[in-house]
């Protein structure tokens, strides 16, 4: 059966008027929905399937109702339900002996579920199938609004078959909002959005891709400015500057090359003169 055939999709403008037409929708008996699922069933009769969405489609509807507590758009929720739905007609086995609606709600709630977890909140929240039964079952477990106690996490823990610092962790989760980024206020007050001081302090990939080449230009021209150097210049300006202790003292390079502490300083200057006139042309 093709998802798209042609089903009144619900849309936010028109929920209402959506919610009163599948209500209108009669209900089908048992002897009618065994015909349309046979007819289904056993030869692709897509007229047939669509007798059997279109009035179950209120259950859809019913079931949406409960997962509105999650902030999601009504909407959304039914269309989501609707997939499950027609998941579940292409599915139904007529003779197993039990009802369409019966074998509907495990896979409108399941296409529910999958949409919630996917859409609540940008970081998942649940992705274990403990963690899953313990997100949809917190809300209703809970006796009031107030914080949890840990007599009543260690109740739901030992219900739901999971830690106690699980169910403490999925209420801090579940009781959490959502904060726009960069929100928009129309009070002409100059404000500062999360996304004024949450930018990062390192460089953006022009900036860093513009100092990486000139990293490269000057070890380039740096080594260039060397190797016009003759040995022992370069063992001196080496020695001076370009070591990681850069220690080496004037005397110590006197001892090495039996000349006076002078002599290497003149050489260093002339060598340093030399290289800074190769590294500007």
């Amino acid at each position: 059966m093709n998802p798209a055939m042609n089903l009144p999709i619900p849309a936010a403008y028109s929920l209402e008027s959506y919610i009163q037409t599948v209500n209108r929708y009669p209900l089908l008996s048992q002897e009618e929905e065994q015909r349309y699922a046979r007819a289904w069933h056993e030869h692709q009769d897509v007229d047939a399937a669509r007798q059997l969405v279109v009035s179950h489609l209120r259950v859809v509807v019913s079931v949406a109702r409960h997962y509105l507590g999650y902030g999601l758009p009504h909407a959304d929720l039914i269309q989501e339900g609707n997939i499950g739905l027609m998941k579940a007609v292409k599915r139904f086995d007529p003779d197993r002996g039990v009802r369409l609606v019966s074998f509907a709600l495990h896979w409108i709630r399941a296409e529910i579920h999958e949409y919630v977890l996917r859409n609540w909140r940008l970081v998942k929240v649940a992705t274990t199938k403990a963690q899953r039964k313990l997100f949809f079952n917190l809300r209703s477990l809970k006796q009031s609004l107030n914080a949890l106690t840990l007599k009543e996490a260690d109740s739901m823990a030992r219900e739901l078959n999971v830690s106690r610092a699980d169910v403490l962790e999925m209420e801090t989760r579940l009781s959490g909002h959502d904060i726009a980024i960069d929100p928009t206020f129309d009070d002409g007050e100059e404000s500062y959005s999360p996304l004024a001081y949450l930018a990062s302090p390192d460089e953006n990939p022009a900036q860093l891709l513009e100092r990486k080449q000139n990293e490269h230009q000057h070890h380039s021209g740096l080594a260039a400015a060397l190797g016009d150097l003759d040995e022992r210049s370069r063992r001196i300006i080496e020695a001076r500057w370009l070591t990681e202790d850069a220690t080496a003292t004037l005397h110590d390079l006197a001892a090495e090359f039996g000349v006076s502490a002078e002599r290497i300083r003149q050489i260093e200057v002339r060598a340093l003169q030399k290289m800074r006139s190769a590294l500007a042309a």
